[in-house]
């Protein structure tokens, strides 16, 4: 049995998912009776979720509606990075919610702050998109965890792979 044990925290999701609560979104917009004939656009890029639709109330009511399919999904609203609502022509209003795929060094660099002030046995380094913490214990991996799901400073999904 190794002496040292290791975690890494990344920022993933699974696309497919998204995919499929965009879908549901979709039909329920279809269905409601305040949403039916607004002729509502939802495109799901790469790395964007594109609306366009005749009102800002409408905006937001879309946005509800894909959260709570997302949330139906177990995908983190967290993924989610609203933009403005913007006029897009034709009295049409557009918006784009950019998808969060990656941990970028701004947050890499918060979660290791975080780990060093509270817990200061268990060593970090960043390693691209990914932040890998050590420790002898295994418990205080998932003391890592923890503090770092029960932290709300940080405003993206985190999962935590190639527990060992």
């Amino acid at each position: 049995m190794s002496s040292e044990h290791s975690m890494d925290i990344v920022v993933k999701f699974d696309f497919q998912e998204m995919r499929n609560a965009i879908d549901q979104a979709k039909k329920e917009i279809l269905n409601r009776y305040d949403l039916k004939d607004s002729k509502i656009e939802i495109e799901l890029a790469e790395d964007a979720i594109k609306i366009n639709s005749e009102t800002e109330n409408q905006m937001d009511a879309i946005y509800t509606v894909i959260l709570k399919k997302m949330i139906g999904r177990n995908l983190s609203p967290k993924i989610l990075e609203k933009g403005k609502i913007e006029p897009a022509g034709g009295m049409r209003f557009r918006q784009e919610i950019k998808l969060i795929k990656v941990l970028d060094q701004e947050n890499a660099k918060k979660i290791t702050k975080i780990i060093r002030d509270r817990l200061p046995k268990i060593k970090t380094s960043i390693q691209g998109e990914t932040v890998r913490t050590t420790s002898k214990s295994i418990d205080e991996l998932q003391e890592v965890i923890k503090l770092l799901e029960a932290d709300e400073s940080l405003k993206v999904p985190l999962s935590f792979t190639n527990y060992r």
